[in-house]
C-alpha cells in the first residue's frame, strides 16, 4: 500500500512525531500572530491592520483636504490589495483609529456614528465615511521618498511599506493594546509635547538617565482625562522596567445646592472604562446596600461626561464618598504598562523607555538619510538634464542645424558636444519656446539653487551632529504643530498625588442615628427612631408582649444568641422600621423553627463574652470572633440533646468573678481565671446539679458586692464569702430576698 502511494505523483510520505508536528506548525502560528498581527513596530507603532489601512486611504488620496469616502471602499481596497482577512476585522481597526475616545491622536477622521464611550457599536461601513488626519499625514511624510524599504503585497501584485517614516511619535502618543500567543503588549497614550521634549534630551544627551526623561514625560496623558495618582517613583520603576501600571481616577467636582445640600458631578471617567457599564455597576451596588452614602445615581451626559451622584446626606463628606467609590467601582482603575514591541529587526522583546525613544529617533535618523539620499540623487539628475540644457544655449545654432539636417541627431549630438544620452534625449524633447532669452535665465538660476542644496545636502549627510540637530529641529516643529497650544495637544490627564489609603469606617459615611430595637416575645422585630426610655407606650400585636429592647445607632451590628447556641449577626439599618410591628425575625436570619432567641448584644468590638448553656457549661469569647458573614449564622456554643444555650452577656473589664444560680436556688461565685477563653465548643462546667440545670449568670467585681433588683429598689450583698468556692461546685442557697425567678436582672 505504501508502494502505491509513493509512486502517485505528489505523494510522498513522511513519518513524524505528532508532537515535533504539532511544536512546528504551532511555533509558526504563533510566530505569525506575534509579527503579522498583534504586536506593533517600535518604529512606527502600528500593528500590519493598521499601517495598511492609512497607506491604502494614501493610495485613495483620502487626505485632510479632500472630501470622505465611504469605510466600505477603504476597507474593500485593504482586503483585495493588502490584508486578506474579514471585514469585519479591519473595519473594527478602521473605527479604533477613528474613535476620539480610544485614540489620544485619531489617524482617521470618521464622518457618521463611530460608537461612543457607552460602548455602542459603529454604525455598519455603508454607512459612515472616513479621511485620513494630519497626524497620519505625518505618519506618512516622505514615503515616496525611498524613506522606507517595500515589500511584494500577499499576492505579488503590487508593493507595501514594511514600516512607515514615522514622522509622529505614534507609539507613545497613541499607545497600543495586543494579545499574541505567549506575550502581550500594553503601553498607554501620552502627550506628543512631552514625548518631543523627552526625545530631544536624548538626543543632546545620549544615555540619559530614565528619572530625567520622566522629568520631561511624566506619566500617561488619556484622551478621556482623569487624574493619575500613582507616585512618581513608581511611575519611574515601570518606565525604567517596561512593565508596570498606573493608577488611574475620574475628575469629579461639588455642585452646592439649596438648603445646604449638595451633588458630586464625575465630569471625566479612566480610559477604556463604559460608561453605561459604569453606571450599571454603581446601581447594583447602590441596590445591594454595599454603598451607604450614596442615595442615588443618574447619568445625565450628553456630549460631555456627567455623572450626577447624590449623597445620602448632606453631612457626609464628598471626598468620603468618592473613596468609598473609587475602592469598588471603576470609577479607579490600573492601567497596564507592558513595552513589549516588535525591534528593527522584527525581534519581540519589552524594552525601557529610553529605548523606546531611541529606536524612534534611530529610525527617524535613517529615514532622514534615505529621503537625503533621495533627493540628492533627484538634483544630480536634474542638474545632468540643466547642465545639457545650458550647452544647447551656447550652441544653439549647431544644435539646431544638426537637429535638422542629421537623420539620427541624438549620436551626432552626443558626439559633438560630449553630452550624456539623457542629456542629448533632453535637447531634444526641448520646445521652440523654450529657446527664449528668458527660460536660459530662468535655467541658469534653477542650476545655481540646485548646486547650493546639492552642497547643502551633501555637507548634512558627511555630518552626524548636524542631522541629529535636524531631527531635533523636526521634534520642535511636530511639538509647535500637535503641541499643548493646540486644541488636540493640551495635556488632558491631571497629575495628581497619591492619595492615602486610609480605611473609611462605616460610620463616617453614613449619618448615625439613634435607634431603639424592639423584639417581641412571639420574635418581631422593629428599629423606633431614637432612644426611647418609655416602653409603656410601645404597641405590639394582639397576643404579643415585649421581651427585649436595646439602644443603638443605625450604624451598629447586632449579634443575636439563638437557642441553638448559633450566633447571627444583623445591620441595625436593614432592620423594618417603627411603622407597623416590624418583620418576623425568621424572616431576616436562618432560624429553626423549633429554636428561640436568647438574647440580643449591640456589637462593639475587642469586648469579652459570657456564653453558657442550659446544662451550667460555658466559656468567654473574643466579640470579634462571634460575628457572622452568612444568614445562617455562626455555630458558637455547642448544645446536645435538650441542652440550649442560656446565657450571651458581656464581660465588663473590671469583672473579677463569675456569679452564677441554678433553678434550684443554689448560687456559686468563683474567679473568672477559672473560666477558659475558646472560640467555640461547650465549655466548662460551671455549677454542678443534682436537679434542674443554669438558671442565669452574671460577671462582677467582688468587691462591689452583688446587686439585684427589689420592686423598684435595688439590693446589694457586700459580703459574698459565703458563696465564694471553686468553679464546678454546687454551690448555696441564694440570698435572702434574691427574686424568685432566679435572675440577677430584671
Amino acid at each position: 500500500m505504501s508502494d502505491l502511494i509513493a509512486d502517485e505523483p505528489g505523494g510522498d510520505v513522511r513519518e513524524v512525531r505528532l508532537a515535533d508536528a504539532l511544536s512546528e506548525r504551532y511555533l509558526a502560528y504563533a510566530l505569525s500572530t506575534i509579527i503579522s498581527r498583534s504586536l506593533p513596530d517600535v518604529r512606527d507603532g502600528l500593528k500590519p491592520v493598521h499601517r495598511r489601512l492609512l497607506y491604502a486611504m494614501r493610495q485613495l488620496r483620502l487626505a485632510p483636504e479632500s472630501g470622505f469616502k465611504k469605510s466600505a471602499r477603504v476597507v474593500g481596497d485593504v482586503i483585495g490589495q493588502y490584508h486578506p482577512h474579514g471585514d469585519q476585522s479591519i473595519y473594527d481597526a478602521l473605527v479604533r483609529l477613528a474613535q476620539t475616545f480610544a485614540l489620544r491622536y485619531p489617524l482617521i477622521e470618521g464622518q457618521g456614528n463611530f460608537g461612543n464611550i457607552d460602548g455602542d457599536n459603529p454604525a455598519a461601513m455603508r454607512y459612515t465615511e472616513a479621511r485620513m488626519t494630519e497626524v497620519a499625514m505625518a505618519l506618512l511624510e516622505g514615503i515616496d521618498e525611498d524613506a522606507v524599504d517595500f515589500r511584494p503585497t500577499y499576492d505579488g501584485e503590487g508593493q507595501e511599506p514594511v514600516v512607515l517614516p514615522g514622522g509622529f511619535p505614534n507609539l507613545l502618543a497613541n499607545g497600543a493594546q495586543g494579545i499574541a500567543v505567549g506575550m502581550a503588549t500594553a503601553i498607554p497614550p501620552h502627550n506628543v509635547a512631552e514625548i518631543c521634549d523627552a526625545a530631544r534630551h536624548l538626543i543632546a544627551h545620549p544615555g540619559a538617565a530614565i528619572e530625567t526623561l520622566v522629568e520631561r514625560m511624566p506619566g500617561p496623558d488619556f484622551p478621556t482625562g482623569g487624574i493619575l495618582v500613582e507616585a512618581r517613583e513608581n511611575i519611574t520603576e515601570a518606565y525604567s522596567s517596561g512593565r508596570g501600571s498606573f493608577r488611574l481616577r475620574a475628575r469629579w467636582q461639588r455642585e452646592d445646592m439649596k438648603g445646604g445640600t449638595y451633588q458630586v458631578v464625575v465630569t471625566e471617567i479612566p480610559y477604556q472604562v463604559q460608561k453605561s457599564r459604569l453606571v450599571e455597576r454603581i446601581a447594583d451596588l447602590l441596590s445591594n446596600r454595599k454603598l451607604p452614602a450614596l442615595a442615588d445615581v443618574r447619568d445625565e451626559s450628553a456630549e460631555d461626561i456627567r455623572l450626577v451622584l447624590e449623597p445620602r446626606s448632606r453631612n457626609i463628606d464628598p471626598a468620603v464618598l468618592m473613596q468609598s467609590l473609587f475602592k469598588q467601582t471603576e470609577l479607579e482603575t490600573r492601567v497596564s504598562l507592558n513595552m513589549n514591541v516588535l525591534d528593527r529587526d522584527t525581534t519581540p522583546r519589552v524594552m525601557d523607555l529610553r529605548e523606546v525613544l531611541q529606536a524612534f529617533l534611530d529610525h527617524r535618523h535613517e529615514v532622514l538619510k534615505r529621503r537625503t539620499n533621495y533627493r540628492l540623487a533627484e538634483i544630480a539628475r536634474r542638474l545632468e538634464i540643466l547642465d545639457g540644457y545650458l550647452v544647447a544655449y551656447l550652441n544653439l545654432d549647431e544644435v539646431i542645424r544638426i537637429i535638422r539636417e542629421e537623420e539620427q541627431p541624438k549620436p551626432k549630438l552626443i558626439e559633438r558636444f560630449d553630452l550624456t544620452d539623457v542629456q542629448a534625449e533632453a535637447i531634444l524633447n526641448m520646445r521652440l519656446r523654450a529657446l527664449r532669452r528668458l527660460e536660459e535665465m530662468k535655467i541658469r538660476e534653477e542650476h545655481a539653487k540646485l548646486s547650493q542644496e546639492q552642497a547643502d545636502l551633501k555637507a548634512l549627510m558627511a555630518d552626524e551632529g548636524r542631522r541629529w540637530k535636524t531631527i531635533g529641529d523636526q521634534l520642535k516643529a511636530l511639538r509647535k504643530r500637535f503641541g499643548p497650544d493646540t486644541e488636540l495637544g493640551r495635556r488632558r490627564t491631571e497629575l495628581g498625588d497619591p492619595p492615602s489609603d486610609i480605611e473609611v469606617p462605616l460610620d463616617a459615611v453614613v449619618e448615625r442615628e439613634p435607634v431603639t430595637v424592639l423584639c417581641s416575645a412571639k420574635g418581631w422585630l422593629r428599629a423606633m427612631k431614637g432612644h426611647i426610655q418609655d416602653l409603656g407606650e410601645v404597641k405590639y400585636k394582639d397576643g404579643d408582649s415585649h421581651r427585649f429592647a436595646l439602644h443603638a445607632q443605625t450604624t451598629d451590628k447586632l449579634l443575636i444568641l439563638a437557642t441553638n447556641g448559633r450566633v447571627y449577626t444583623l445591620a441595625a439599618d436593614g432592620l423594618p422600621g417603627g411603622r407597623g410591628f416590624g418583620e418576623p425575625l425568621r424572616l431576616l436570619i436562618d432560624l429553626p423553627n423549633d429554636h428561640d432567641v436568647v438574647s440580643i448584644l449591640v456589637y462593639q468590638g475587642k469586648r469579652k463574652i459570657f456564653l453558657a448553656s442550659s446544662d451550667g457549661r460555658g466559656f468567654i469569647a473574643d466579640e470579634d470572633d462571634l460575628l457572622a458573614q452568612k444568614k445562617g449564622g455562626k455555630q458558637v456554643l455547642t448544645v446536645a440533646g435538650e441542652t440550649e444555650a442560656a446565657i450571651f452577656r458581656p464581660v465588663p473589664e473590671e469583672a473579677d468573678h463569675i456569679a452564677v444560680i441554678g433553678s434550684n436556688r443554689k448560687m456559686l461565685i468563683f474567679p473568672r481565671a477559672e473560666l477558659p477563653e475558646m472560640t467555640k465548643g461547650r465549655g466548662v462546667m460551671l455549677q454542678r446539679y443534682k436537679d434542674g440545670g443554669l438558671a442565669d449568670a452574671k460577671p462582677i467585681r467582688l468587691a462591689d458586692g452583688l446587686s439585684w433588683p427589689s420592686g423598684s429598689r435595688t439590693r446589694t450583698e457586700s459580703d459574698l464569702r459565703p458563696w465564694l468556692s471553686k468553679r464546678g461546685t454546687a454551690g448555696r442557697l441564694a440570698p435572702t430576698g434574691f427574686p424568685r425567678n432566679n435572675r440577677f436582672e430584671a
